[in-house]
């Protein structure tokens, strides 16, 4: 199966390989023979990168920026390989995500607490620290120039405290890591992509979410490259679509906040939401098949909900 899709202005959607097929995107942007990596995936996904780059024609000394939007590990758990892979690149990253590449044992010990020790080994390895000097802290406004080309760091919470997103005024269109949520290409009918948000844990915050979505609105990006999974457009629909989401999973949470069985209830009514949204879109899935594709999505949402509900309680 073909595991790269190539896009206009130099952009490459890269399958990382992790959990399914088109689940999870790096994206290499190639610009006057020069290379940029957006999420990098797995330890396990660096030889897809290492691939793609050789099938271009570019040897590893080519890549001069490898560019996280959040250190969650299905983004970033590859970094410090990748880094060991391109030796002149150099790494950017969020300013409060900076410290956990430096030193990931934090990172690893907040992955093994929600996976488990066993699955974190076995989905994504033993992660690598990246050299304190290759280290680029990107606030909001950070512009990274890959050969004259300019890719502009956006502050973008609501997902995750440590996330930005990229725009890049070539394309006309925002790397997005989770900030503009999943779209899934076994979703897509006639009337297009679908859509739906995520809230995984640990720092889902639905009304920052909503602002960030809306600052990318402001430059009217043609399209959005999604880590999960790659390029759609029909934006403002998909940003509606999104607000409509947020709205009625937080109406979720708070109807089982105070439920015994809450984790259980919350799931069920985001798998009865997500069909329903699904099935109004033309997809011909039943419940079931929506369940499986939708598993891991639904089962992180609950706990990115229950989290935020805690947190709500606190004085």
């Amino acid at each position: 199966m073909k595991t790269t899709i190539d896009f206009d202005h130099g952009i490459t959607a890269i399958d990382t390989g992790f959990f399914r097929s088109q689940f999870d995107a790096s994206h290499l942007i190639v610009h006057n023979g020069r290379a940029a990596f957006i999420d990098v995936g797995t330890n396990y996904s660096i030889p897809r990168l290492l691939d793609t780059l050789k099938a271009k024609g570019l040897s590893v000394d080519a890549v001069d920026w490898v560019i996280l939007t959040h250190v969650h590990l299905d983004h970033a758990g590859g970094a410090g390989l990748a880094m060991q892979s391109f030796p002149t690149a150099k790494l950017v990253v969020h300013p409060r995500g900076a410290r956990h590449m430096i030193d990931p044992s934090a990172l690893i010990a907040g992955a093994t607490a929600v996976y488990g020790a066993e699955e974190i080994a076995r989905s994504y390895g033993t992660l690598v620290p990246v050299p304190a000097e290759r280290v680029i802290e990107a606030p909001d406004g950070h512009v990274v120039d890959l050969a004259g080309r300019e890719l502009l760091c956006l502050d973008t919470p609501g997902h995750a405290r440590h996330h930005l997103c990229l725009y890049d005024a070539t394309s006309r269109a925002f790397f997005t890591g989770d900030t503009f949520g999943l779209s899934y290409r076994e979703f897509d009918t006639g009337n297009g992509a679908f859509i739906l948000p995520t809230s995984t844990p640990v720092q889902f915050e639905p009304d920052a979410l909503k602002a960030s979505i809306a600052r990318m609105l402001e430059r009217k990006p043609q399209q959005m490259f999604l880590t999960h999974y790659s390029r759609v457009s029909d934006v403002s629909r998909l940003a509606r679509d999104l607000y409509v989401q947020i709205d009625a999973m937080v109406a979720i949470a708070q109807k089982h906040a105070a439920d015994a069985d809450r984790h259980a209830r919350i799931a069920d009514d985001l798998a009865a939401l997500f069909t329903a949204r699904a099935q109004a879109h033309g997809c011909t899935f039943d419940p079931v098949q929506v369940g499986e594709l939708l598993a891991m999505d639904i089962e992180l949402n609950t706990q990115g909900l229950e989290v935020w509900l805690d947190k709500q309680r606190k004085p």
